[in-house]
């Protein structure tokens, strides 16, 4: 059974197909060198989720902070810092719309204190965001000190702008998106190049990462 009216003919459902193809491909890429094959599918993947808020008439910020994660992917999917940085730069614009969307839908900052469960996941995120900073100020340069540090600021901001919403969907995705930033952060920086660990961690980032976008995007679109 399809998520939108119309069957798998219909173009929402044929894009939203289209993406979790992608995903799936890309899984299977994961280990493989970088090549454009490689990025241009994993680039689809989020791509096409925010060709689909687009029409289905989702707000202009939905659209924007998929489109800008895509950027964002196809720039991680290649080596070297610059790739990197360009990485960074495009998630935190992402994450910048991610927040000014859950506000605006959200019902206000006031439901963090108001509602238990709200305040005690915040402090979770917080905490998990201090130990984030941590660990990575003394691994990385210093010359990405500034950037990583301003970024995890962001993916906090989005987290806990996230619970002012009240679907559930979007929260989940949020809390998903943290989790995988997390592990791709502990992957790069924090694990031995020689850990059997990072295999298994690149593929969780990105099942994370992915199945954040879908339930924001569902979400909005559904919820």
């Amino acid at each position: 059974m399809m998520p939108f009216p119309g069957g798998i003919d219909a173009d929402a459902n044929a894009t939203l197909l289209f993406s979790l193809v992608a995903a799936v491909i890309f899984a299977f890429t994961i280990g493989m060198p970088p090549r454009l094959t490689r990025s241009a599918v994993k680039t689809l993947a989020v791509a096409m989720l925010s060709v689909l808020a687009f029409q289905q008439g989702g707000p202009w910020l939905l659209v924007a902070a998929l489109a800008l994660s895509a950027v964002g992917d196809a720039f991680l999917s290649r080596d070297g810092d610059k790739a990197f940085l360009g990485g960074l730069a495009s998630f935190l614009a992402a994450h910048v719309l991610y927040v000014a969307l859950f506000l605006r839908a959200g019902g206000g900052t006031g439901l963090l204190g108001a509602e238990p469960w709200r305040a005690a996941i915040a402090l979770a995120m917080a905490v998990f965001g201090l130990a984030m900073l941590v660990a990575l100020w003394r691994r990385v340069g210093p010359g990405l000190r500034l950037p990583v540090g301003v970024y995890v600021a962001a993916i906090l901001a989005m987290g806990i702008s996230a619970l002012t919403m009240s679907n559930v969907s979007v929260i989940g995705g949020a809390v998903s998106f943290m989790a995988s930033d997390g592990l791709l952060a502990a992957e790069k920086f924090l694990v031995p190049a020689i850990s059997p660990h990072r295999v298994w961690m690149r593929y969780a980032a990105w099942a994370l990462y992915y199945g954040a976008q879908l339930a924001i995007i569902l979400g909005f679109l559904l919820g």
